[in-house]
């Protein structure tokens, strides 16, 4: 039954996305915060399927086509993009320019990172450095939309959908900002505990995807 449980959850970056696009079916007005949300879901549910095809028939594929390392490099950019949008589009009146320039620290930092220390399309190894970075800066937005919150002295913030975005973010960066950092190093030490941290993060995409099914379902719709 072990076997069965750690693959079924080993398949959860791909079968938990279905559940907060099942539950936007039966709501499709969304307001416009929401659309890169919903962008993110639609483009991060064929790179997570092709990367867990990947990883399980990989011996049907030729020698190239054999890893799916590359992907979660792009998953993470596609990640950071839309969720930088969603953080955009909600318009919060403070911390601005601090929001302007965190893209921008992005940017520079996959150039200098993929320019001189690691290969964007490395087989052998996911970035490490790309989603530690990925998970901070996400983790800084958070932090802005709560102080935002806190500034204005919002009394209904939980209903509303964004705070149950940012609520599902936050869980997750904060998770898995640790696990992105470690991963790598811990699977030339311990294989064995480096998938266990693995399954960490597939609960919390779990968590993310609940909290996001949750956002479409809300009834405030600001």
């Amino acid at each position: 039954m072990g076997k069965e449980l750690q693959l079924i959850l080993d398949w959860s970056e791909v079968w938990a996305l279905l559940i907060p696009l099942f539950v936007l079916i039966g709501n499709t007005k969304q307001p416009t915060f929401l659309k890169p949300v919903i962008i993110y879901l639609l483009l991060a549910l064929p790179i997570n399927l092709i990367g867990d095809i990947t990883a399980d028939f990989k011996k049907y594929f030729p020698s190239w086509l054999q890893s799916n390392t590359p992907l979660y490099n792009i998953h993470s950019v596609v990640r950071f993009t839309c969720f930088c949008y969603f953080f955009v589009l909600l318009r919060q009146p403070y911390f601005l320019q601090l929001k302007k320039i965190l893209p921008a620290v992005s940017l520079l930092f996959i150039i200098i990172n993929f320019g001189f220390f690691e290969n964007f399309f490395n087989v052998n190894s996911l970035s490490g450095n790309l989603l530690s970075a990925e998970a901070y800066l996400l983790l800084i937005y958070c932090m802005l939309y709560y102080l935002v919150q806190l500034r204005d002295e919002t009394n209904r913030m939980s209903e509303g959908p964004d705070f149950w975005i940012v609520t599902g973010l936050s869980i997750y960066v904060v998770i898995n900002f640790f696990v992105f950092l470690f991963y790598v190093p811990m699977i030339k030490e311990n294989s064995g505990l480096a998938n266990n941290m693995w399954s960490v993060h597939n609960i919390a995409y779990i968590i993310l995807s609940i909290f996001i099914a949750k956002a479409f379902h809300a009834t405030d719709r600001n």
